[in-house]
């Protein structure tokens, strides 16, 4: 636990900043819509189901906001917790923790109202866990809450065949009796609390089953596991939670979801009545509406910074520490079926690509040399970025900041790519797509600059950059649609299992997507997490980095953030835990 009280002490000296004070609003300006807080971004959310979604635009909107969580985080700090819908932290001192570190004990919080009024219970904490657990749809969050409480990261098998068993094993695993709640861990797991921070949401069970939602048993769960798409779930778009504000409408078509004032909040209503989610997609309208309060938040790319610096009444704060790491990343078994356009003709002639294009490692060493990370840096990040050797971010417990790793490289990068497929890909040249959502005009940079280089290396390399919706963009990587495209990921908890597991595991979010698959590389995580000897811990992280390195199927970034806001916002304060602004203590003044 040692590295988690440092960064935890780093954290809360660096990373608060509260912004109550009482400089910014320009002269003359009267506040806008004071009771109204609207945070305008480009992509639109995939689901409001806290079971399904998996992704930042859509946990921003429900995360503690429509949903809590039994603990939260203190402040400013990703390694210390305040009770939440539980009446207090779980230790090994107060009789929370079992002295082996396996069975955690959550007393709940009475007299909580659910938004419909019916008061929570434990039963709906156990049936919110459980829900979560099975829902488990490919590429989801289940496998934070699987992992440590059964041991497996999926419910199904290899075959995609759900293993009902399971549901006893959990069952027996998470028991609720009266006011109290308690989980029994298969391993002790040191980043246990923070996942309850994060994870343990409640929904309102009888009012989930009430609209054809799991009915809580083993028999139900066909219905609830692996949904084939968002809207198969029945709290998509609908919400039924504790928090501070209700769930009033999300109108897909005019793009944006609205929150109001839950005024029977079991702590002070918040104070702001209502918060609004907007999707402007272009940057220019968005720039507009923050200029004119018309917007208080917004979304803005590193390369468009400028643009914003030195408005009046605009305030931007800047260089936030992240957990956060940016992916490049290659897919090794790239999915065609019913076509692709990404991949062209799908032969290695010069106007397409295999499937399999990627599975030659000296094609992703070709393009690891290839890519010019000095400029992605400056022109598409404005030096707020650095290379990171591996999916752990920098200054976490388990970062080798001496692995070595890739540097731009022409000379290597063509030798690599004259030993692939035995000088096919040299003699024959390829085509292929590198996407990125659209709006994220740093992820299009980046992509340009990888064309660019690659392309320069012969010219029968030929690489499209294409924008794609947030929403299909979640929905083709997943499919392992795209050969290649850029992402970031943001930390369910700060953990470096948190990190290896989504980008090296091949049943992790970004590693089933990639094809990627070394039983070595799973058996390694899954020691890394069980072990309890810190230097041995970390002696299988930096395994794992090494391994990264060797079989290079990602590049890695790792950004500073910024927020820029209306000065005449208030309470805002940076946790790098958080997906989005927390809007509870937030006011316009």
């Amino acid at each position: 636990m040692s590295w988690i009280r440092q960064l935890t002490a780093l954290l809360v000296a660096t990373l608060v900043f509260a912004l109550v004070g009482s400089t910014g609003v320009a002269q003359g300006q009267a506040v806008r819509n004071p009771d109204t807080l609207i945070l305008v971004r480009f992509g639109d959310p995939e689901s409001l189901d806290p079971a399904y979604a998996y992704d930042t635009a859509s946990s921003e909107i429900f995360l503690w906001h429509v949903y809590e969580t039994l603990i939260f985080f203190n402040g400013g700090s990703t390694g210390s917790f305040v009770p939440m819908l539980a009446t207090e932290v779980p230790s090994v001192a107060n009789g929370g923790i079992s002295r082996d570190g396996k069975t955690y004990t959550f007393k709940i919080r009475p007299n909580v109202k659910f938004h419909d009024g019916t008061t929570m219970t434990a039963e709906d904490v156990k049936y919110s866990l459980l829900r979560f657990m099975f829902m488990d749809r490919d590429g989801g969050p289940s496998w934070i809450l699987l992992s440590p409480i059964l041991g497996v990261e999926s419910t199904r098998d290899d075959k995609g065949n759900l293993d009902v068993s399971l549901f006893n094993k959990a069952n027996q695993a998470i028991t609720a009796s009266g006011n109290t709640l308690t989980i029994t861990l298969r391993e002790p797991y040191a980043a246990f609390l923070s996942i309850m921070a994060q994870w343990s949401m409640v929904v309102n069970r009888r009012w989930a089953i009430a609209q054809g939602d799991w009915n809580g048993t083993a028999a139900g769960l066909r219905t609830l596991n692996n949904p084939a798409k968002p809207e198969d779930t029945k709290l998509f778009s609908q919400a039924n939670g504790t928090g501070p504000f209700k769930l009033v409408q999300w109108d897909r078509q005019n793009r944006q979801a609205i929150l109001e004032r839950n005024d029977t909040y079991w702590r002070q209503p918040a104070k702001l009545r209502r918060v609004i989610y907007r999707v402007v997609e272009d940057f220019g309208p968005r720039r507009l509406m923050l200029q004119q309060g018309d917007a208080d938040i917004v979304s803005v790319n590193r390369v468009e910074q400028t643009q914003v610096e030195g408005l009046p009444g605009v305030r931007i704060v800047d260089d936030l520490p992240q957990l956060v790491v940016t992916g490049i990343f290659m897919n090794l078994k790239i999915d065609v079926s019913g076509g692709n356009p990404d991949v062209g003709s799908g032969r290695l002639d010069g106007n397409g690509v295999p499937p399999d294009f990627f599975a030659d490692v000296n094609v992703r060493r070709g393009i690891a040399y290839a890519f010019d990370y000095a400029t992605a840096i400056r022109d598409c990040n404005r030096n707020k970025a650095a290379v990171n050797r591996g999916p752990i971010p920098k200054g976490m417990f388990g970062y080798n900041p001496n692995q070595p790793w890739y540097t731009t490289d022409r000379t290597r990068a063509e030798a690599a790519f004259r030993e692939a497929r035995g000088g096919q890909v040299w003699a024959n040249g390829f085509k292929f797509t590198i996407a990125f959502n659209s709006g994220n005009t740093t992820r299009q940079c980046m992509a340009q600059v990888l064309k660019s280089n690659v392309e320069a290396l012969n010219p029968k390399f030929k690489v499209d950059v294409r924008g794609v919706t947030w929403a299909q963009y979640l929905s083709l990587y997943r499919q392992s649609k795209l050969p290649m495209w850029i992402i970031g990921w943001a930390a369910d908890y700060p953990d470096p299992d948190n990190f290896v597991t989504p980008f090296q595991h091949s049943k992790g979010t970004y590693g089933s997507a990639q094809g990627y698959n070394n039983p070595q590389v799973d058996k390694l995580i899954v020691d890394a997490r069980n072990e309890t000897d810190p230097a041995k811990r970390r002696a299988i992280y930096f395994q794992l980095m090494k391994i990264a390195y060797d079989d290079i199927t990602t590049l890695y970034l790792q950004p500073t953030g910024f927020i820029v806001m209306r000065s005449w916002v208030r309470g805002w304060y940076n946790n790098p835990a958080f997906f989005g602004p927390y809007v509870y203590p937030m006011a316009k003044e």
